[in-house]
């Protein structure tokens, strides 16, 4: 990875890190000052929690890409280490798709009458779910890129002691 890629992606982290902050520390402001609608149209507070929540998953992501990245501009993401990283990536993004699900399943109720918003959202839903199987996909890929690079390492300690 050139440094200008790892510059540009870390800025985008930055930036999406702050903007999760503050649109946590917006629903918390929204949740303390308790300005719901006076009719009770909406379920505000449910769904500021679960914004809340959403918001930690996506941090967590952004955290455990950021510390691959470092991994990759050391050259050490090859090794086992780098495993509890993707795993912090795949549990987040199933994470956020339980929330999107919590999202889909308090709007429902509103949606009797066009069903389709709903059987939308949890396509929605689905997708999040599949971008986490393509993730693991890629984990499985590294799990071999790390045995083979064990394998290469022994082997070329056998031919150093040869020679």
């Amino acid at each position: 990875m050139g440094k200008l890629t790892v510059r540009a992606l870390r800025a985008v982290l930055v930036v999406v890190l702050a903007g999760t902050v503050f649109v946590q520390a917006g629903m918390v402001w929204a949740l303390v000052g308790g300005s719901d609608p006076e009719d009770g149209s909406l379920p505000l507070t449910p769904l500021r929690v679960i914004t809340i929540l959403g918001m930690v998953s996506v941090q967590v992501a952004l955290v455990c890409v950021w510390r691959l990245v470092t991994m990759v501009r050391r050259g050490t993401v090859f090794s086992h280490a780098a495993f509890r990283y993707v795993d912090g990536v795949i549990g987040a993004i199933v994470a956020a798709a339980l929330v999107w699900f919590a999202v889909t399943a308090i709007n429902a109720p509103g949606q009797r009458d066009d069903p389709g918003v709903t059987v939308i959202m949890g396509g929605v839903g689905m997708a999040i779910l599949g971008v986490a199987l393509i993730v693991l996909v890629l984990r499985m890929l590294l799990a071999q890129a790390v045995a083979r690079d064990v394998e290469a390492t022994q082997m070329q300690a056998e031919l150093d002691e040869v020679i």
